[in-house]
């Protein structure tokens, strides 16, 4: 059976204010009954989601999953919204010839999200922030809300008519790319971008030693499956330059991400928060 929230409960508009740290919006280390009493002051939740996928032969193979649940985590402390833990496979099929990519194929990630977003709205969830990492996984995110939707209506859940989930991409925030663009111009390219790689810097200090100067990229291209990504990109990289990075780059991205998109949060928790 599934639990109805009371009618008493404040809407998704409440926002919890700033935490004093990341342990205390990080879902994993709640216990159910204090996501209970979460639930009684606020209905939103952050969900990282990010991939495992090749970044060029000097960048971490989990980039878009180390960058998407430190800026999660960021807003989390920055608002007190929950966040969960990271999905950190993707839709990264293109990437599958450069080894240690790990990808889900498009109508698993749509399985995956569907399944996370029906877990979340049945306890009374109802604003489902997701901070996503990779840009592969965008059109199978905004699938896998539109089938939630409808799977919540037809199971009669409660607040199924208030759900509404968003995909906030950190690396398109606004300021982040006027950042990337005043730093690295056209090096920063469309994969293995300096901007990502700066973050990974500030996160994992043990990165700067995988740092050197590379040769000029290919420019970016359509791409039409693994084999066609490996022959036209050979290294990974597409027109980036990631030697630029550099870790002090990494904590201004983050803080530009982090600061943008808890305003966009505290506006998609508000009433006339929409999905997007």
């Amino acid at each position: 059976m599934t639990r109805s929230i009371p009618s008493t409960v404040p809407g998704p508009s409440t926002v919890p204010g700033p935490a004093a740290g990341t342990e205390e919006i990080r879902l994993q280390l709640r216990s159910w009954p204090e996501v209970e009493d979460y639930l009684s002051r606020c209905r939103g939740v952050i969900v990282p989601l990010g991939s495992t996928e090749q970044h060029g032969p000097t960048g971490a193979i989990g980039t878009d999953a180390l960058t998407a649940e430190a800026v999660a985590l960021e807003v989390g402390r920055r608002t007190g919204v929950l966040v969960t833990p990271a999905q950190a496979f993707g839709m990264a099929e293109h990437h599958l010839g450069f080894a240690g990519t790990i990808s889900l194929q498009p109508s698993t990630l749509l399985a995956v999200l569907h399944d996370v977003v029906l877990s979340l709205a049945r306890h009374g969830f109802e604003r489902i922030y997701v901070i996503n990492g990779h840009g592969g996984n965008i059109a199978t995110a905004r699938a896998a809300f539109a089938q939630a939707y409808g799977t919540a209506a037809a199971r009669g859940l409660p607040g199924a008519e208030r759900l509404r989930c968003r995909l906030a991409n950190w690396f398109t925030a606004g300021p982040v790319m006027r950042e990337a663009r005043d730093r690295y111009g056209d090096r920063e390219g469309h994969h293995a971008t300096p901007s990502e790689i700066a973050l990974t810097l500030h996160l994992e200090p043990s990165l700067s030693a995988k740092q050197r100067p590379l040769p000029e990229a290919a420019p970016a291209g359509p791409i039409h499956g693994p084999e066609d990504f490996r022959r036209r990109h050979p290294d990974g990289r597409m027109g980036s330059d990631p030697f630029l990075a550099t870790a002090d780059d990494g904590a201004r991205f983050l803080e530009l991400a982090a600061a943008a998109l808890a305003d966009d949060l505290a506006a998609f928790l508000g009433p006339e928060g929409e999905a997007g």
